[in-house]
């Protein structure tokens, strides 16, 4: 039922109640903050609203009317609903900026959110964070549906009815045992042959495989993978036994690549590099501690793998390759 146009606002029922307690308009206009004269034009308002005096004006100030007694006690509940109604709102809004659901692909959540999560801890100590894992497709669909409050997720574009920021760059490598054959090449490896090659790959879903599959898309696409697995760790160890070949993330083997544990592959004609997105139902717009996250993510050490120093380690390959 839609309140009759006699109902004054609720600024002016706090100005009535103000006056009725201080005996004054000015002494009530000074202390919210107004003019007198304004003070008085919303009181004047309101009785005309409402359709009768409110106030009795003397030199020795101003007292409600017998009507305006009345409209001052109804008055009174109103804006004492009011400030319960405000003190609720405070309450959810405190419990929304005490947590954040994050959903995040396995490289993200791997090797960048443990520092950017102990950034938000710092700015933010009482945020609650809830951190779930998924390759990227998963991701998207899931902050889609309302699972998450932000998402990471690897791959050439933004998903659609998404929107997104690029928060850190990426970089994809294919990496093999020292023992390997390729290993030990003197020229690099051309798209052709990669396209031609069965390799150890992340499942169908993922954004490393997303990425992957693109570049070599002009050379009639990859070749049935050898072995589907579905963690960066999984795949370092099957690089790590001589199997074929292995393309994951250039964070993911920072460690292995320095220590000649593994050996990347110089490549030829292939672009490989990747943003990585933070992503979020379009039409919106990230609140609380989701949007702080968000700011802490593009930070001067953003996009640093958790723990590990920032200069390239020795046996990666040359952005020419």
């Amino acid at each position: 039922m839609a309140l009759s146009p006699h109902v004054p606002e609720l600024g002016a029922l706090e100005l009535l109640l103000a006056v009725a307690r201080l005996g004054s308009v000015g002494r009530a206009a000074a202390e919210l903050g107004v003019s007198q004269p304004a003070a008085s034009a919303r009181i004047k308002g309101m009785e005309r609203q409402i359709g009768v005096a409110l106030l009795e004006r003397s030199p020795r100030g101003s007292r409600p009317t017998e009507a305006g007694r009345l409209v001052v006690e109804w008055a009174r509940q109103v804006v004492e609903a009011a400030q319960a109604l405000d003190a609720g709102i405070d309450a959810l809004r405190e419990r929304r900026d005490a947590r954040l659901r994050v959903l995040a692909s396995l490289t993200v959540a791997e090797y960048l959110m443990p520092g950017w999560l102990l950034a938000l801890n710092e700015a933010s100590p009482g945020t609650a964070v809830t951190l779930r894992t998924a390759n990227s497709a998963d991701v998207a669909a899931r902050v889609l549906a309302g699972e998450a409050d932000l998402g990471f997720v690897e791959g050439t574009s933004t998903p659609p009815g998404l929107s997104g920021a690029v928060v850190a760059a990426d970089r994809l490598v294919v990496v093999v045992s020292p023992d390997h054959r390729w290993a030990r090449r003197r020229t690099p490896v051309t798209g052709a042959e990669l396209a031609a090659t069965p390799l150890v790959l992340r499942e169908v879903g993922s954004g490393t495989r997303e990425v992957l599959e693109e570049a070599l898309a002009p050379y009639g696409g990859a070749a049935a993978p050898r072995l589907e697995l579905a963690s960066s760790t999984a795949l370092k160890a099957a690089a790590m036994t001589g199997a074929d070949p292995v393309c994951l993330s250039e964070l993911a083997v920072t460690e292995e690549l320095a220590t000649r544990r593994l050996v990347a592959v110089p490549l030829t004609g292939l672009e490989l590099q990747r943003p990585l997105r933070a992503v979020w139902p379009a039409g919106q717009r990230p609140a609380g501690p989701a949007r702080l996250l968000l700011g802490l993510t593009r930070g001067p050490t953003s996009g640093r793998p958790f723990g590990r120093p920032s200069g390239r380690p020795s046996g990666r390959p040359s952005k020419k390759s």
